[in-house]
C-alpha cells in the first residue's frame, strides 16, 4: 500500500493523507513540506526512546502508529528543529510568526470504521504551515489542504482550536530560535 504522500496540485502544497494511525508522521512531513519521515523511521525513534521496553510506550502496541509527542520532538530534533509547547495561558498575539516554521497540534478526533462514526474520540496530530504568505491546515484527514489565510486568520484559527477542545499546540522552530526564545515577543 502506498504511503499516500502527494502534493496538492492546486496550491503546490505537499499534503500526505491519513493512513493507519500515522498522523504524527503525516503531520511532521506536512509541516516540513516534504517526505522526511516514514513509519519505519518513527518506529526506530521509538526503539531509541525506550530500548529495553517490551511494549513500547511511544506507539501503538498494534504497530500501526499512534506515536506520542516524544517521537515528534525527537524527529524534529534530528533535523535541527525544536517543538516548543505553547502555553495556552499566553496571548496568541505574542507569537512572532516570522520565527515559526509551523505548528503541530494535537486535537480530539472522532473514530470511524469506514463510513461509520463510532462514539469514541482519540487524539490526532495535525499540521499548520505558511506557504507563500498563506497559512494552511494540512490535516491528513482532509482531502486537500484547507486555506486558513493570513496572520490574523491564523491567530483566530489557533484561538478557536485552543478554546473549543482539549488540545496541545507545538510550535515548530529552528533550534537556534528555541534557544534564543525569539518565537515569543515580550509581554
Amino acid at each position: 500500500m502506498s504511503e499516500g504522500p502527494a502534493p496538492a496540485a492546486a496550491e503546490g502544497l505537499y499534503h500526505e493523507r491519513q493512513r493507519l494511525e500515522l498522523c504524527a508522521v503525516h503531520a511532521l512531513n506536512n509541516v516540513l513540506q516534504q517526505r522526511r519521515f516514514t513509519q519505519e523511521a518513527a518506529d526506530e525513534i521509538c526503539k531509541r526512546l525506550a530500548p529495553d521496553a517490551r511494549m513500547n510506550p511511544h506507539r501503538s502496541f498494534l504497530g500501526t502508529g499512534n506515536y506520542d509527542v516524544n517521537v515528534i520532538m525527537a524527529a524534529l530534533h534530528s533535523l535541527d528543529f525544536a517543538a516548543v509547547w505553547w502555553d495556552k495561558r499566553k496571548f496568541l498575539e505574542q507569537l512572532v510568526l516570522s520565527q515559526i516554521l509551523g505548528f503541530i497540534i494535537n486535537v480530539p478526533s472522532n473514530v470511524s470504521l469506514g463510513f461509520m462514526s463510532l462514539p469514541l474520540r482519540r487524539k490526532h496530530w495535525i499540521a499548520v504551515r505558511q506557504v507563500n504568505g498563506t497559512y494552511y491546515n494540512l490535516d491528513s484527514k482532509l482531502k486537500a489542504p484547507a486555506c486558513i489565510g493570513g496572520e490574523g486568520e491564523l491567530r483566530a484559527f489557533l484561538q478557536d482550536v485552543v478554546s473549543q477542545s482539549p488540545c496541545e499546540v507545538l510550535l515548530v522552530v529552528p533550534r537556534a530560535v528555541e534557544e534564543a526564545g525569539s518565537w515569543l515577543s515580550p509581554e
